[in-house]
């Protein structure tokens, strides 16, 4: 371990995290907050991408079928079993409510069968303490986020800025008014006729584009730290269909660098206004859509203080970073009853 740490005080604690608010079935055993022991991750990309979106459903079925088999591998993989762990963290919302439950009740029937203590998660604030774990891959132990935190979370279906003070508080400052900037991601690579889902496809096309080839509008929301990506989705609209008008073939690349040059832009000037405003020691970005390499780039390249952005599997949805979150709410004395109740819309503040 990296000399540094040993300043730093983590608790001992083992902790178990469950995931299953939307598409993806994971499970993940954590040591001391940061420690990755196991992590598992049942995707279902490929049964959804014939929808271009999460059936939900089909989603909840899925999970039901593989929830049990990835906790256990989760354990096994760790070597350890539900009596050694301290905790189970499971996403309480918000998400998908029938995959919310199925996840919620595994970790229900665990905890009481064994006596371990329960801890249902925000998965908002799970995305942001995933930049608290470790990377095993590239062997690298980071000190952790300093406070105040200046959290840019972006992902399918958020978008929004918060100040952390400290651990578990939360001061939203702004968020989207319309579409999240993944869920744009989404609808904006139908519309170039890119595969689902929409973030990577549209980034890959963007790198053998132009973005300075379309002029799109960049929502700044003056006056708020709120965001809005309806117009700019919008503008793409308009500039396809009069392309496939005139009869030309779409310039799928050029569309799709500009499009993503625009996101960026916006997302990344105001998270950097708000950080110097708000006086943040550092920024964290999370969320599916900071694995975005535009945007990695960009904030990292222009930001005048530390960032903090997962490694990319610890972007999308993973359960190492609710056992992360988990953690300090366990270290903290956070504890859940057992007939806690999934909550499908629930904020982060």
């Amino acid at each position: 371990m990296d000399e540094n740490l040993k300043t730093i005080e983590f608790p001992s604690a083992r902790i178990l995290g469950i995931e299953s608010s939307c598409d993806e079935t994971a499970a993940a055993v954590l040591e001391n907050g940061r420690e990755i022991l196991s992590s598992v991750v049942a995707s279902q990309v490929e049964l959804h991408a014939k929808y271009g979106g999460v059936f939900p459903e089909v989603a909840s079925r899925q999970h039901i079928q593989t929830v049990y088999a990835v906790i256990e591998q989760a354990l096994q993989d760790a070597h350890l079993s539900v009596k050694d762990i301290d905790a189970i963290a499971v996403t309480r919302g918000p998400g998908l409510a029938g995959s919310l439950v199925v996840g919620m009740n595994a970790a229900k029937g665990l905890a009481l069968a064994s006596g371990v203590p329960l801890i249902g998660v925000n998965h908002l604030e799970s995305h942001i303490y995933s930049s608290w774990i470790n990377s095993h891959i590239t062997e690298e132990y980071p000190e952790p986020p300093k406070f105040p935190i200046l959290a840019l979370l972006v992902s399918g279906g958020h978008t929004e800025l918060n100040l952390m003070p400290d651990h578990l508080l939360y001061k939203r400052l702004g968020s989207t008014m319309d579409d999240a900037a993944g869920e744009a991601f989404d609808k904006v690579a139908r519309l170039l006729g890119l595969p689902y889902p929409g973030g990577p496809s549209i980034q890959k096309a963007a790198k053998e584009g132009n973005p300075e080839a379309f002029n799109f509008p960049r929502a700044w929301m003056e006056g708020t730290w709120n965001f809005s990506f309806s117009g700019l989705k919008t503008a793409v609209l308009r500039v396809v269909r009069g392309i496939e008008e005139s009869g030309k073939d779409l310039p799928v690349n050029d569309l799709a660098a500009s499009f993503q040059a625009a996101v960026v832009e916006v997302l990344v000037g105001k998270t950097l206004s708000a950080a110097k405003q708000f006086n943040a020691a550092e920024i964290v970005v999370a969320g599916g859509v900071s694995a975005n390499t535009a945007l990695r780039n960009a904030i990292l390249t222009q930001a005048e203080i530390p960032v903090h952005i997962p490694i990319l599997k610890l972007c999308t949805d993973n359960a190492a970073m609710v056992a992360s979150a988990g953690y300090f709410r366990f270290i903290n004395g956070k504890r859940d009853p057992l007939d806690i109740d999934v909550l499908p819309t629930w904020p982060l503040s």
